[in-house]
């Protein structure tokens, strides 16, 4: 098959829905397609994580990466503003979100670029599906339990 095709076949993904698929029956259809434009994210989330780094307070501690958008740098600053937890942790994962469209090239929207895009927003779709009250309670009462 095809990239394009493999992306134009891909079920629908939003944010803060939960995962349309598996990531295994992900990565059998993308095989090894999108190595190089995960290289490309790793520096993007890099770039991402030094912008949060400093907003903990932690500047010294940031990591070498290629580019540096101001940009994005300042979406994580915002998000650290928020003092609700659990809403500052939704907007950094929309921001991961978003910046993961990066990877698609405007120019070939079907191309192994838009493929790494929805890899990397599957698997935060992944992770916030796994979040739930009933999950929080369960880890809550484990950590109690241990600490008596």
């Amino acid at each position: 098959m095809t990239t394009d095709y493999i992306v134009a076949s891909l079920p629908a993904l939003a944010f803060g829905e939960p995962a349309p698929m598996e990531w295994g029956a992900f990565e059998a259809l993308a095989g090894g397609r999108i190595a190089a434009k995960m290289r490309e994210w790793a520096d993007i989330e890099t770039q991402l994580r030094n912008a949060a780094a400093e907003a903990r307070g932690g500047a010294n501690r940031r990591r070498k990466a290629e580019g540096c958008s101001l940009y994005w740098r300042n979406r994580v600053k915002e998000c650290f503003a928020e003092k609700d937890v659990a809403a500052r942790d939704e907007m950094i994962d929309r921001v991961w979100w978003d910046a993961a469209g990066e990877l698609a090239d405007v120019a070939d929207p079907l191309g192994a670029g838009a493929l790494a895009a929805y890899a990397v927003r599957l698997k935060i779709a992944a992770r916030r599906s796994a979040i739930s009250k009933e999950a929080g309670d369960a880890a809550f009462d484990r950590l109690a339990s241990a600490g008596r």
